[in-house]
């Protein structure tokens, strides 16, 4: 069968651009042994895959030129050539960015449709909430007592982490590119929220948290991580999440101007990737579940429609144009 795919066309430079990606029909080879036929559903797009669009090596192969981008994924199975997953049932995986796709049944796992709404399980349910999870709880060693600062707070992994530390008991801060979004985070029980646009981000710090931060979860990086460091408290903690303000840089980032304030602040710096705590996968399903059931936990998407789309979608994230999770609707059940 026949199904049309986005490709990688050229490296971007600086900010990609609609040119960077390319769409092309395809024709499938039939499924063999193990392998399942999945029409794809919903697409992830996310901000490290940006990196991967760089061709330089790190914790995760980059996409090769002229070959399908791929990410997280929700589909349904058409028919299968093996035993373990049969017509209609929804899974996950890293899909290929196709309207179909032969995948091994190995590299599937079942979603309960019943659990959550399918697009659920590409964010609040996903690698962006458990990302949330696992930096707040074993990274930043979160406290009921700590001051926190959420930066990025109402993306994906933000607004988790941010609703995380609440549920913890503690006081928590987010920032944000828009009054909108401000508004976005205060609903969702921040204590303070500020768009970062108006005002120097240390200035907004020292007036919301005068005494000091002792969590600072930071997604941004650049002035969101060089006003953290000033306004920190001593013995602080900040986990080294993403730095989504230098991922589209044509030239090397100006380090922040105060680091010397890591040594007499005593502070503690520590970066993490998702995937090295699966570990933690089944305890983050049992609790965001039981949250998302007694309203503890609410999630906001930003869906775009048709695969074509997906391009675009990409680009609008890395320009912040998302509330909550940046998705791609791709089929309809």
């Amino acid at each position: 069968m026949k199904t049309r795919e986005i490709f990688l066309a050229k490296r971007p430079v600086g900010m990609p651009t609609r040119s960077d990606f390319g769409l092309r029909e395809i024709e499938l080879d039939s499924a063999a042994d193990g392998e399942v036929l999945v029409k794809t559903l919903w697409l992830s797009v996310d901000p490290y895959m940006r990196g991967r669009m760089s061709g330089i090596k790190s914790y995760i192969a980059p996409f090769e030129i002229n070959e399908p981008i791929n990410g997280g994924g929700i589909g349904q199975v058409v028919s299968s050539a093996g035993s373990v997953f049969g017509p209609g049932d929804f899974v996950a995986s890293n899909f290929r960015w196709r309207e179909f796709d032969v995948i091994s049944e190995s590299h599937l796992k079942k979603v309960d449709p019943d659990q959550a709404p399918l697009s659920a399980h590409l964010g609040v349910l996903g690698m962006p909430g458990l990302t949330a999870f696992v930096g707040m709880r074993r990274i930043g060693d979160l406290r009921p007592s700590d001051m926190v600062f959420v930066s990025a707070a109402a993306g994906a992994v933000g607004s988790v982490a941010g609703q995380i530390a609440k549920i913890s008991g503690a006081t928590v801060i987010g920032s944000a590119g828009s009054d909108d979004k401000v508004r976005a985070l205060l609903a969702k029980g921040f204590d303070a929220a500020f768009n970062y646009k108006d005002r120097p981000v240390s200035d907004a710090l020292k007036e919301l948290a005068p005494d000091g931060l002792d969590l600072y979860f930071d997604n941004v990086g650049g002035e969101h991580l060089e006003g953290a460091i000033s306004n920190m408290a001593n013995f602080g903690r900040i986990v080294m999440c993403g730095a989504i303000s230098q991922y589209n840089l044509t030239l090397p980032p100006a380090g922040p101007s105060n680091l010397s304030l890591v040594i007499s602040k005593r502070l503690t710096l520590r970066g993490f990737i998702v995937s090295d705590h699966s570990d933690m996968q089944e305890s983050f399903l049992a609790e965001a579940t039981s949250w998302l059931r007694h309203g503890k936990l609410s999630f906001d998407e930003t869906v775009r429609e048709g695969l074509e789309a997906a391009p675009d979608a990409f680009i609008e994230m890395l320009e912040g144009a998302n509330l909550g999770k940046m998705l791609v609707r791709v089929g309809e059940i």
